[in-house]
């Protein structure tokens, strides 16, 4: 079956009603397996015995296996997926080639990392693991919930660019099943080099009084909690080793600003607490020489925001940015690969948003028309953060 093929294929089974799409900041989505409910009011709980694994290293079908998971961590119901967008080729970067390079290009590679990213199965997340195999990865680890697209895409992965893949079908919310998949990368690879959290999901155009507690609940357990949970766990791996590290959270300019026009007052309060935990992170582990930076994007051009029912929406985010436009799915992979890598050795606990001045521009606030005074505000904060933003190495503005 061609790619474009498979696509329509995976479009299909994940359609689901127009009533029951949310819309967000970020185009992504965790995904739902066959067993597990998508209706967020029902309090269904799954216990996973074993972590389905797959190990893509050489020609044919991929080595399946499984991981056994202690008795535990209860998972809550979320919603389906939009499939992937179709990918160009991948030519991953040579050793031949990186040992032509000069050091400082050498640094802005990953070459010979292993890296773990969540939610890599799709959207963002499939776009950032595609960037790291060109960047020179040694080892790609996608975790993600749905079996179906994991396993088509580190197949993909795989075969487009030779290097060895492997794909875990883990709930980013269960503690036990995320222990076991990372010890079990650690006896197929080594300790991880690098985590890139990208799993997560978006309720929007929600009125904070109709919101049920529920979805909120989900919201933080998918989006926050899960975010610590890969984080300790990879952490820890990182720390036995004895070795150097780096954390990439994916968070949303949602974390740090209101948006316009959409309610989703929930979603922003858990992008706020991944960046926070970044931050706090960052100081706590400075010590064990693992950096914990976030990247935090703007409106994305992703499968999820490309419904008829958002163009009036998306008309408005286009006119709040100088651009005028959605950034693409794949203009954070040079961020993801930098963040990775050792050129920002001297960075950690830096929130990254898109500079697209979307702060200055999406509040009346900031509009001399409606306050003549604070007007003049943004541009006084602004000129005095250049030189705060001049500080790389974020962790040192928190003591």
């Amino acid at each position: 079956m061609s790619f474009a093929a498979r696509n329509v294929l995976r479009l299909s089974r994940a359609a689901v009603p127009a009533s029951r799409l949310h819309t967000a900041t970020r185009g992504f989505a965790v995904t739902a397996t066959q067993r597990v409910s998508d209706t967020p009011k029902k309090n269904s709980v799954v216990r996973e015995k074993e972590v389905p694994a797959t190990i893509y290293d050489g020609p044919g079908s991929g080595d399946k296996r499984t991981v056994r998971v202690p008795e535990g961590a209860a998972q809550i119901p979320f919603d389906s997926p939009a499939p992937p967008a179709e990918n160009e080729a991948v030519e991953p970067l040579t050793k031949k080639v990186y040992e032509a390079l000069p050091r400082t290009v050498q640094n802005m590679t990953v070459f010979g990392k292993t890296i773990i990213i969540t939610g890599g199965a799709r959207g963002l997340g499939n776009h950032m693991a595609r960037a790291c195999a060109e960047a020179g990865a040694k080892n790609i680890v996608i975790f993600d919930a749905n079996q179906e697209l994991g396993d088509a895409a580190a197949a993909e992965l795989h075969e487009k660019s030779g290097i060895p893949v492997s794909f875990f079908k883990v709930d980013v919310r269960d503690g036990a099943a995320i222990n076991a998949a990372v010890d079990s990368v650690v006896e197929l690879y080594g300790a991880p080099d690098v985590l890139v959290n990208s799993a997560g999901i978006a309720d929007s155009n929600i009125k904070a009084e109709t919101y049920d507690p529920a979805m909120f609940r989900r919201l933080i357990d998918i989006n926050l909690t899960g975010t610590f949970l890969m984080s300790q766990a990879v952490g820890r791996a990182m720390m036995a080793a004895g070795k150097p590290g780096s954390i990439v959270l994916v968070a949303s300019m949602s974390g740090s600003i209101v948006n316009y026009p959409q309610e989703q007052s929930c979603y922003n309060a858990s992008k706020a607490g991944v960046i926070q935990f970044s931050k706090s992170l960052a100081a706590e582990w400075a010590k064990y020489k693992i950096r914990v930076n976030t990247i935090s994007p703007g409106y994305m051009d992703t499968a999820l925001n490309r419904v008829p029912a958002l163009e009036a929406q998306k008309k408005i985010w286009r006119g709040l940015t100088p651009q005028n436009r959605l950034g693409n799915v794949d203009e954070l992979n040079g961020l993801c690969v930098f963040l990775a890598s050792d050129s920002s050795s001297f960075m950690t606990g830096k929130s990254i948003p898109p500079k697209h001045d979307h702060y200055y521009r999406h509040s009346r606030i900031h509009d001399p028309k409606y306050f003549p005074i604070l007007g003049h505000i943004p541009k006084m904060v602004s000129n005095i953060s250049k030189g705060a933003d001049c500080l790389i190495d974020g962790g040192y503005s928190l003591w």
